[in-house]
């Protein structure tokens, strides 16, 4: 039971971190010293020191010690670079006219709203040192993200049954199951810290209190009716399964026996039924932490091969072969627009002429 998102997620709390800024139309030839709150540009788009230093703070905010010294530039440079490629795909996405409604972005926020009260809520935001009109820009930057890649990538994948019989026999091992087979999906809420959240909403569980209820809030909506792929899409901290809707694929019975409190509670479901809440202890450190999990049966499987005919072995692989194409595509698609675009990198200038000195 194991974990991506296309985008390097750096937020606790909100959507997928994409990146503050207003866009311009490219200004070429430009050379102009920059000011000294400026880390780089793109197309001649300023990207401020100050928005680095943000998102800085906020992703170490949960780690046992800050970086410092060169660990801490390294980790800038990172950021940085997420900045950049966020603002290229923002740039990218105003040339095509792709928008998010406030429409939209007043759902999302409601969406994410509904697992904190409104003190929680105004908390969250002044933690990471944000304000609610900062919040709005982020989410409505993740939605116009969304919906660049959906038309430029994911629209324009194919997968053929040809590729899906050439997979079926090239890989006809994988659907021969010599022992019973379980078909899982689940929703994850953790407050490791190097577990990135991994959900359309961005949203991290910061302690496990927090993880405790939210956990315990998405039960709650699944026990009243919601979708569980929706939930464990937009919710779930698991990188794996989240953007399959918590969909893990065929689990051995031997790989859940591993792990008792989960072989136990599943064995027990009918297919389509959710589980209670599960918890799983983790680690042996200093602060206590748990792993908190709802699982939905989706099906279960005696042991025998699988024919390319089984509806349910082709629907796996389709999405297999989707999903590899797609990351391909996704990244392929940055490197594209990276190369086309005008970037300086001033904080990198600034770290490289310090070093020589």
């Amino acid at each position: 039971m194991q974990v991506e998102t296309y985008s390097r997620a750096h937020s606790r709390f909100t959507t997928l971190l994409f990146f503050s800024g207003a866009l311009l139309i490219p200004v070429v030839g430009c050379h102009r010293p920059p000011s000294p709150d400026v880390a780089a540009t793109v197309n001649g788009k300023d990207i401020p020191k100050s928005d680095l230093e943000k998102y800085y703070k906020n992703r170490v905010a949960e780690a046992p010690q800050e970086p410092s010294g060169e660990q801490a530039s390294i980790v800038k440079l990172g950021i940085l670079r997420d900045l950049i490629d966020e603002e290229i795909t923002q740039q990218n996405a105003a040339k095509l006219n792709l928008t998010a409604s406030d429409e939209d972005v007043n759902a999302k926020i409601t969406e994410i709203k509904i697992h904190y009260s409104q003190e929680e809520f105004d908390k969250h935001l002044k933690e990471m040192g944000i304000t609610l009109d900062d919040f709005k820009r982020d989410i409505r930057r993740s939605l116009v993200h969304a919906k660049l890649f959906n038309r430029e990538v994911d629209s324009k994948i194919n997968i053929t049954d040809a590729e899906i019989e050439g997979y079926y026999n090239a890989h006809k091992s994988e659907f021969n199951f010599i022992e019973p087979m379980y078909h899982l999906a689940r929703i994850v809420a953790t407050s490791t810290p190097s577990q990135q959240a991994a959900n359309l909403q961005g949203n991290k569980a910061i302690s496990d209190a927090d993880a405790k209820k939210k956990i315990q809030a998405l039960h709650a909506q699944l026990e009243g009716g919601q979708e569980f792929g929706a939930l464990a899409m937009s919710f779930s901290e698991d990188p794996n399964s989240s953007s399959n809707g918590g969909d893990m694929g065929f689990i051995p019975e031997s790989q859940l026996r591993q792990v008792p409190v989960v072989f136990d509670t599943v064995s027990k479901l009918k297919v389509d039924q959710n589980s209670d809440v599960v918890t799983i202890p983790e680690g042996n450190g200093p602060v206590h932490r748990n792993v908190y999990m709802v699982f939905r049966l989706l099906g279960r499987e005696v042991a025998g091969q699988r024919q390319l005919n089984d509806p349910n072995v082709q629907q796996k692989i389709r999405q297999q072969l989707r999903e590899a194409k797609g990351q391909l595509l996704r990244e392929a698609y940055i490197e594209k627009v990276r190369n086309d675009a005008k970037v300086h990198n001033y904080f990198a200038d600034q770290i490289l002429k310090q070093g020589a000195q």
